[in-house]
C-alpha cells in the first residue's frame, strides 16, 4: 500500500488552503514583523503561500511564484523574525489539527529554507 503525499495528509487544496490562510492571519498580526506586511495584499500573500505548500508538498498546482531566495532577499529577515514565522505555522497547523508527523514534516521542509531567507 502507498503512502499518502503531504499533500494528501494536510488535507488536500482544502486544508492546505485553510492553513496557509490562517498563517497568514498569524503574520499580519505578528509584532516581530507585522510591519513588513503593511503593503500587502492579504488575499494575494493566503494564495501565493497556498499554491507553494501545495506544490511543495506533492499537490497537483505549480507554483510560479519567487523561489525562496528571491522573495526575500534584501530583506534582511533576522532568526528571530525567521523563528517567529516557524511559531505562527506551527500554530496554525495546530489549528487545523495537523497531526503531530505532519507538523514536524513541515517544520523540517521550512527549516531546510532557512539559508535562504535569513539575513539574504
Amino acid at each position: 500500500m502507498m503512502e499518502q503525499s503531504l499533500y494528501e495528509r494536510l488535507g488536500g487544496s482544502a486544508g492546505i488552503n485553510q492553513t496557509a490562510s490562517d498563517l497568514v492571519d498569524l503574520h499580519l498580526v505578528n509584532p516581530a514583523f507585522s510591519a513588513r506586511f503593511k503593503d500587502s495584499n492579504p488575499d494575494s500573500l493566503k494564495k501565493a503561500v497556498a499554491t507553494f505548500f501545495i506544490t511543495g508538498t506533492g499537490g497537483p498546482n505549480f507554483y510560479q511564484g519567487k523561489n525562496m531566495l528571491e522573495a526575500h532577499r534584501g530583506m534582511n529577515i533576522s532568526s528571530h523574525e525567521f523563528l517567529s514565522a516557524i511559531d505562527d505555522a506551527m500554530q496554525a497547523l495546530s489549528k487545523n489539527n495537523i497531526a503531530q508527523r505532519e507538523q514536524e514534516e513541515v517544520l523540517f521542509a521550512l527549516y531546510s529554507m532557512k539559508d535562504e531567507i535569513v539575513l539574504v
